[in-house]
């Protein structure tokens, strides 16, 4: 069948056009020809994240790689790249097989998985011998873990740049976090990962940037030549200590859905995640989407675990917070979420988009996802950016109801 959308405007080389018409062809092998009317809506390149977490294996029960990646589908994406604190920890030939049996299986998107730093992902011990996986993997993280040594993660530097691999770091020391320096647990060890990169000349990204010092490193880092990039999440674009405050307030017994690691800081953080992505400090946005189940994230905000489901509200929250706004321009959006990832890791979007209503607004309700999780902490939320249709190499993957 051909499937031809009509109508519409479509985002080609940073600007928005009337499109006539354009052809789905390889839906499957019939003659047979429909034609959907997309007036309302706008086609955009599909949207890559560099980092979410699919649960499996080991972890079912939160999400599936089935469910997380129809997930992706709905809220626009093409391409996600899976974080390794799975069970087992994906390190070596065997333990990615399972996960790769899996995605081969009932993956609707293109997921990537990454590889651990450490062979038990624990940023400590021995590392992975990153060569036995190396063309398996996105890239090499400890994610949910930071790299605690210095001279570990100068040898894991080394032995990733010996094979051309990008190290991804979630940062944080864990005896500044005990003393209760949470913002300087980050920035500090983003500040050592940095140098270390410099000296190794390894690529190096920077998992959820949340604070203004992080901000200021990074940029530092970049204008003296360190080949480094970041990502920060729409929660820390969006959200801050104030607004959650009032949020749990409203409602204590929800208040796992303002828990994630790192977590929200000030409004001036805020400010200055929102200047690093203006002025290209800050590349990328990716969701760090956590499902967890229901009861894990009832017990209210101090006993609920870390994490949030993001994959299928993050498009129509920026958009509508951002763009709408006047804060964020519309075209770096899009190099955010869509262009910048994919040329950072190597990934292909060729013949991938997304058909976004952007003009008639809607409620989240997260009541509807199709990911297993359903934390967000915008539920409810008044929003624009609906998906009405994913394409992934010429194949509709998501089909939303076009009427909406």
């Amino acid at each position: 069948m051909k499937t031809v959308l009509n109508g519409g405007k479509i985002y080609n080389n940073g600007a928005l056009a009337d499109n006539v018409s354009l052809e789905i062809t390889n839906i499957d092998e019939s003659d047979e020809k429909r034609v959907i009317d997309i007036d309302n809506s706008f086609i955009l390149p599909s949207f890559c994240d560099v980092h979410v977490h699919f649960r499996e294996p080991g972890f079912s029960y939160k999400e599936t790689i089935r469910q997380g990646s129809l997930a992706a589908a709905h809220g626009g994406y093409t391409a996600v790249c899976t974080m390794p604190n799975l069970k087992p920890a994906p390190s070596d030939p065997e333990s990615l097989g399972e996960q790769l049996r899996l995605i081969r299986k009932d993956a609707v998107i293109q997921v990537i998985p990454y590889g651990t730093i450490t062979q038990n992902q624990s940023g400590r011990g021995d590392l992975t011998d990153m060569a036995e996986i190396r063309d398996q993997v996105v890239a090499f993280s400890d994610d949910g873990k930071g790299v605690q040594d210095d001279g570990l993660m100068r040898a894991a530097m080394e032995q990733a740049e010996s094979l051309g691999a990008i190290i991804t770091a979630h940062c944080e020391d864990e005896n500044l976090l005990r003393d209760g320096k949470v913002r300087e647990s980050e920035w500090r060890q983003i500040e050592r990962d940095l140098k270390l990169a410099d000296e190794t000349g390894c690529a190096y990204h920077v998992c959820h940037i949340s604070c203004e010092e992080s901000v200021k490193v990074i940029r530092d880092a970049k204008r003296s030549g360190v080949d480094v990039t970041c990502e920060t999440a729409p929660h820390y674009l969006l959200l801050d200590t104030e607004l959650a405050a009032k949020g749990i307030s409203k409602d204590p017994a929800k208040g796992g859905r303002f828990k994630m690691n790192p977590p929200l800081k000030d409004p001036a953080d805020r400010m200055a995640l929102i200047e690093g992505a203006l002025d290209g400090t800050v590349d990328m946005i990716a969701t760090d989407h956590a499902p967890h189940s229901e009861e894990e994230k009832s017990r209210g905000f101090e006993k609920s675990l870390n994490g949030i489901t993001g994959l299928e509200c993050a498009f129509p929250v920026l958009y509508t917070g951002l763009v709408r706004e006047k804060i964020l321009p519309f075209e770096r959006l899009i190099e955010m979420m869509a262009y910048a990832p994919r040329k950072r890791f190597g990934l292909d979007g060729s013949n991938s988009y997304a058909v976004m209503n952007l003009t008639d607004p809607y409620q989240i309700d997260s009541s509807k996802f199709l990911s297993k999780g359903h934390c967000t902490p915008f539920d409810g939320w008044q929003v624009y950016g609906r998906t009405m249709l994913t394409v992934w190499n010429g194949k509709i993957i998501y089909e939303g109801d076009m009427n909406e």
